[in-house]
């Protein structure tokens, strides 16, 4: 395990050892530094709710591959991101600043680096807080349907209910610091409980259970890929990949303790730490709340129902298994865990809004990177929300019941923050020991932990762009566009638009951080 050191503080007579950290990256503290190390970890546990991506996405898991895509994928998954994690706890370490992914391309690759970096950061953090709110809406309409409020199910409602997350999501971020802390502290407690809550009840209350054999052993296709075999190739090497999306969108998010950490009371150790405690205990506790709901799966005529649950979800799993009232009552748990995961969603864009606006690099920056009394970015928070419910709008048609652009959705956000993570990894890597560790580091453990985190990226990355059904693929008879996974088509547009906006005109404007504090406070670290 990595260890911990304390940092070397460097004296200052106006600045404390964040500030004066801050200032040493070339900025001045603008916004309130309120934060605790236990917030600090909370916002990312909170982002990477166990009791939203992992139920929000459980059909995927099992059209793509059945019980063995829980029960073998979730572990070995969750282990490579633990390690994407610690490579990105040591940068946060050496600078712990809100724009951190960003700010660390920058560093170590240049402005072109940063520039591209800073975009799949932002795009990712924009879809992940849409898709976190459209997924709450859902699980609130699923809540309110298993309690009889009406009989049938419906997308239009769902995008009413996810207009109004995304409105709720924004008032309370424009509150300030401090009470987002507090929310998220709460949250951290509020997963705990509910998952404790969820595994249990799906472990006592249902007549049956899978065996232990059929949870680790049986495999299912529910793709529409390969004819729905489980024994082919590609059932192993595509198939079961597809369903990678499970781990891979549940356990992301963490970067909101690198995006916190100028909020974050003594940083450069407690925002390294944030980051891999909040990957390791959530890869721990969706483990067993993913084998809880995987033992629960009812059985129709002796046999496991794998087939109802892709367009069903957990919500079938616990309507067939636990009855309507108790159904109700965990897709309630669920979704108020959603709408906590949502809230520290958009902190987590507007905080990294402000630091890429405050660089220049966004149209309107100083709009954008405008904060308020409160020394809240207030106008990055609204924005945010308002191109999160743009791009969700897809979701509003579904195919055989299923929201494919919701998925898509999820898949742009997860390409989006991991691929811009996979940047400044490897520039840490090519640096070598010549890289300026913080107090906390890898030690030599980075020679073999970089290069195995951007592998594990681009593999996972370029499996979430393929069509996921044979709807969704153009070559197919019966392709149609509402089952494409316009994922690839965001991801290359927005790289190309980029480049072209790049070689046309940001490269001649755009220089990388821009210092906010005088150089003489600066120079003074030096003397």
């Amino acid at each position: 395990m990595p260890e911990a050191h304390e940092p070397v503080e460097a004296p200052h007579p106006h600045l404390n050892a964040d500030e004066q950290h801050l200032a040493k990256l070339g900025y001045k503290q603008e916004l309130s530094r309120t934060w605790s190390g236990f917030s600090n970890f909370a916002i990312s546990f909170s982002i990477i709710s166990i009791l939203a991506g992992c139920l929000t996405t459980y059909g995927a898991g099992i059209a793509n591959g059945g019980p063995i895509s829980i029960s073998w994928s979730w572990p070995i998954i969750s282990m490579f991101i633990l390690i994407i994690g610690f490579t990105m706890s040591e940068l946060v370490s050496s600078m712990p600043t809100s724009g951190g992914i960003y700010y660390w391309a920058s560093k170590l690759g240049g402005a072109r680096a940063g520039f591209f970096t800073g975009w799949l950061n932002l795009i990712g953090l924009v879809a992940v807080t849409a898709s976190v709110a459209y997924g709450c809406a859902t699980f609130f309409e699923l809540t309110f349907l298993e309690w009889g409020w009406y009989d049938t199910f419906s997308l239009n409602r769902v995008f009413v209910f996810f207009v109004v997350v995304l409105a709720l999501i924004t008032l309370i971020n424009i509150f300030s610091s401090h009470l987002l802390a507090l929310l998220n502290n709460i949250s951290v407690w509020w997963h705990v409980v509910g998952a404790a809550v969820l595994i249990g009840v799906l472990l006592v209350v249902p007549d049956q259970h899978l065996s232990v054999s059929q949870v680790f052993t049986d495999k299912f296709n529910g793709s529409g890929w390969d004819g729905g075999s489980t024994g082919s190739l590609a059932f192993f090497f595509v198939i079961i990949p597809f369903g990678f999306i499970l781990t891979q969108y549940t356990i992301t998010g963490f970067d909101a303790s690198v995006h916190l950490s100028e909020e974050t009371q003594g940083a450069a150790k407690a925002a390294a730490q944030g980051l891999w405690r909040s990957i390791f205990y959530s890869a721990i506790g969706g483990y067993l709340l993913l084998l809880a709901v995987t033992f629960a799966i009812p059985q129709v005529d002796g046999k496991p129902d794998y087939a109802s649950i892709p367009a069903g979800g957990v919500a079938y799993v616990f309507d067939a298994s636990l009855g309507a009232n108790w159904a109700g009552t965990l897709l309630f748990i669920s979704a108020s865990a959603q709408l906590f995961c949502a809230t520290a969603c958009l902190t987590s864009t507007s905080r990294m809004m402000f630091a890429f606006s405050r660089d220049r690099a966004v149209p309107g920056s100083r709009l954008w990177s405008k904060v308020n009394a409160r020394r809240t970015p207030v106008n990055a928070v609204v924005c945010a929300a308002v191109i999160g419910g743009i791009i969700t709008l897809p979701a509003l048609k579904s195919v055989n019941g299923i929201p494919t652009a919701f998925y898509a959705v999820v898949s742009v956000s997860v390409i989006g923050l991991y691929f811009s993570f996979a940047i400044p990894i490897f520039l840490r890597w090519r640096h070598g020991d010549k890289f300026q560790v913080g107090g906390w580091n890898n030690g030599s453990k980075y020679k073999w932990m970089n290069p195995v985190a951007v592998v594990e990226i681009l593999v996972v990355g370029i499996m979430l762009m393929l069509p996921t059904v044979p709807a969704g693929a153009p070559w197919r008879d019966e392709f149609d566009w509402a089952s494409v996974n316009y994922a690839p088509i965001m991801t290359v547009g927005v790289l190309l638009l980029l480049a072209i906006w790049w070689s046309v005109s940001a490269k001649n404007w755009f220089t990388g951080p821009v210092q906010t504090i005088d150089q003489a406070v600066v120079d003074a670290f030096d003397d």
